[in-house]
């Protein structure tokens, strides 16, 4: 998912994940489990704000993410590509003067960051934040842009259509990305992407602000998936 990326604290306290689904699957998800601090980022968009809450066990999408907030490189980007019930994308610096109707979204600081696919503890849920790549055939390791990264909001699924993606999967996988009854019942539940999960890092998920994204994900856009009226992150900042 890129290039128009389709082929892109020691601390410990008791954290419940905000949204319905869980992230990890097993016995212990039934209660608070202890975990490390995750450290947080608001979006401040022009359509409101989006608090990200990034995962501990995607280290080195979270550290570069952090990087770049900090250094001010998503200040004033666009969301340059929106595809309604599946994503919001954003993370190419050049637009932040980009003129009405030009295509764009090519753009990253030119590194890459090694896959870090946790799944099924992570998947691409409605809400989660993934990071985008160049298409298997320039990229077969699925390494992600350095910049470029996507909040799901998908659609809900039926057990049926589950199932067609779970072909899909193993298909694109050699079948080793299995759907565990956690995860189907969380995309049956409350929707998602199903069919990115295993190949793109999820490394994060919105905490607060899922009415924005929801906003956001239904804009008037044209064909190249560029909302007609700009809709940009105004400023990111790392709020823990």
């Amino acid at each position: 998912m890129m290039k128009n990326f389709l082929g892109f604290l020691p601390l410990l306290l008791f954290v419940l994940f905000p949204l319905g689904c869980r992230a990890q699957s097993g016995t212990q998800r039934a209660q608070a489990v202890p975990i490390a601090v995750r450290h947080q980022v608001m979006l401040r968009t022009t359509k409101g704000d989006i608090v990200l809450e990034l995962y501990n066990e995607t280290p080195l999408h979270r550290d570069n993410f952090l990087k770049l907030v900090r250094s001010g490189y998503y200040d004033s980007n666009l969301w340059h590509r929106v595809i309604a019930d599946f994503m919001i994308q954003t993370g190419d610096s050049t637009t932040r003067h980009a003129a009405p109707g030009v295509q764009v979204g090519d753009y990253d600081p030119g590194y890459t960051v090694p896959a870090e696919f946790r799944f099924p503890k992570y998947f691409h849920k409605r809400g989660a934040v993934a990071a985008a790549r160049e298409a298997d055939s320039d990229n077969p390791e699925r390494r992600s842009s350095s910049s470029q990264f996507y909040i799901v909001w998908g659609r809900v699924f039926t057990p049926e259509a589950l199932d067609r993606v779970q072909k899909r999967l193993d298909e694109r996988t050699d079948g080793k990305v299995k759907l565990t009854p956690e995860v189907r019942a969380c995309y049956e539940k409350e929707g998602g992407t199903p069919h990115l999960d295993g190949q793109y890092t999820v490394f994060g998920e919105v905490v607060q602000g899922l009415d924005v994204v929801d906003s956001l994900n239904h804009v008037s856009t044209d064909a190249n998936d560029r909302p007609l009226q700009d809709v940009r992150i105004i400023k990111a900042e790392v709020i823990r």
